[in-house]
């Protein structure tokens, strides 16, 4: 989320195999941002169910939230042609998904 929000264009290009051309666009700017704070948003509802529901309410919530990165994941790898970001933010989700589940 950091990086996505507040990382240098030069950042940005080698985490995400980006040409530095695209996100010197003040719009790939703009959408690197929104994709950040929706990254936010995932990590404080993990948080928050982790933390602050009942116990019986965290394991379903959390599936909710990994489900949401898994599904992400996939959609990203397939519009943007990048079958890394299935392994890269899939992968760790799917994991996480599969522990909740056991």
């Amino acid at each position: 989320m950091l990086m996505e929000i507040w990382g240098s264009n030069q950042q940005l290009a080698k985490a995400f195999d980006l040409e530095l051309d695209y996100l010197k666009q003040p719009a790939a700017r703009v959408a690197m941002s929104n994709q950040g704070l929706y990254n936010g948003f995932i990590g404080v509802g993990l948080l928050i169910a982790r933390y602050f529901l009942p116990t019986n309410s965290q394991a379903i919530v959390c599936l909710l939230f990994t489900g949401f990165v898994v599904v992400a994941a996939i959609w990203g790898s397939v519009t943007a042609k990048n079958f890394k970001i299935l392994f890269v933010q899939g992968f760790p989700a799917l994991i996480a998904t599969l522990l909740l589940l056991s």
